[in-house]
């Protein structure tokens, strides 16, 4: 029998894109970057032992679903090396637009530069295939998606087969729709602080469309009411809303990553 702390039997579809992911998945900007990140106290990168753990502590929970970025600093990198032999047990969702260099980020949307992305992420990752490719915003999404060729080119890329989905992980509730009509999952941000882009999940859940969520946890900045688990409230507003396909989670810590296994678990058991 499956442990109820544990995500393995509640793999759902992502959309129509014929992926089974966990309702939890790992984001893995801290395996790789430590400046310019949004969070409320400081970190150390983990080095490749505390990271295998860590990828070995979420299979063990059931994550099948990793999400990096070019814009992740090393993260990539580091990733190829570290599923190796594990590649078919995994979801990988990467990302394309966005760079990060010297501290900065930069963005570059064209064609040419979106197949120049993503054939470098398949040789960093070292595999033949990205499961799903997301459109890394810089917030102008909607002029992203009409004007600057990056959606027909992961059009094309679909087609020859280097990946297999693709969507926008945007900031807008126009960019997200727009996103869903054209591609086949969004990314947005939805949490107990910000829940704007709420019309977005509501247009995936009744058109088939994947949706995962960014700062599911307000990268750590959530108050509530003293006694209220700020983990157990948000995975409630979350895996209430019938679009939520996953949320991406991106601890470095294995306790709160257990911790926050074992809460989705249990309010996605309990809403059933």
């Amino acid at each position: 029998m499956t442990d109820l702390k544990q995500l393995h039997d509640l793999h759902r579809p992502l959309g129509s894109t014929g992926l089974l992911v966990s309702p939890l998945g790992l984001g893995t900007v801290k395996l790789g970057r430590d400046q310019g990140v949004k969070y409320p106290s400081g970190f150390r990168i983990p080095d490749d032992a505390e990271a295998r753990q860590l990828l070995a502590l979420a299979r063990e929970l059931g994550i099948n679903l990793i999400d990096t970025a070019p814009a992740y600093g090393t993260s990539e990198q580091r990733l190829g090396p570290l599923l190796r032999g594990q590649r078919d047990q995994w979801v990988i969702v990467s990302k394309v637009g966005e760079e990060f260099e010297n501290g900065q980020s930069r963005f570059d949307f064209s064609p040419a530069h979106t197949r120049l992305s993503v054939e470098r992420s398949l040789r960093r990752l070292e595999t033949e295939h990205i499961d799903l490719v997301l459109v890394h915003s810089d917030g102008n999404d909607v002029a992203i998606l009409r004007d600057s060729g990056v959606y027909e080119t992961l059009a094309e890329l679909k087609h020859e087969g280097k990946i297999g989905a693709f969507g926008l992980s945007g900031k807008t509730v126009e960019g997200g729709l727009l996103g869903l009509e054209r591609g086949d999952c969004a990314m947005v941000t939805y949490n107990l602080n910000e829940q704007a882009e709420k019309p977005v999940l509501d247009y995936a859940a009744s058109h088939a469309k994947g949706i995962l969520i960014k700062k599911a946890l307000a990268s750590g900045h959530v108050c509530l009411a003293p006694g209220t688990d700020p983990v157990r409230a948000s995975f409630e507003l979350l895996f209430g809303h019938p679009g939520v396909c996953s949320a991406i989670v991106g601890t470095i810590n294995p306790l709160h990553l257990a911790h926050n296994v074992a809460t989705a678990a249990a309010v996605i058991r309990s809403i059933r």
